[in-house]
């Protein structure tokens, strides 16, 4: 009974005890495949689509992402190629 009180009324401060390691481990494996994949994969994309046409407020926001993002973004850097497609020979 002292046990339920404990949890009721540690529930409000977010001090629980009784927290599934499980749970925990894979809101870390979630949160780190979005730093580290996810994010940075679609900043690319979106650098290499919009890179010519970018505003200075969203290359300023960008820049920014890839600032915050930047160890994932080191990660796929040696894997994609960025550079614009030189003027085709007719």
């Amino acid at each position: 009974m002292m046990f339920c009180i404990s949890i009721v009324c540690l529930i409000p401060v977010g001090l629980i005890g009784a927290v599934n390691p499980i749970i925990a481990l894979s809101a870390y494996a979630v949160l780190g495949v979005m730093y580290l994949l996810v994010v940075p994969l679609f900043l690319f994309y979106w650098m290499n689509n919009r890179w010519n046409v970018m505003g200075k407020l969203e290359r300023l926001f960008i820049y920014g992402l890839v600032f915050l993002f930047f160890p994932g973004m080191v990660l796929f850097a040696p894997f994609l190629n960025l550079r614009m497609n030189g003027k085709e020979e007719s």
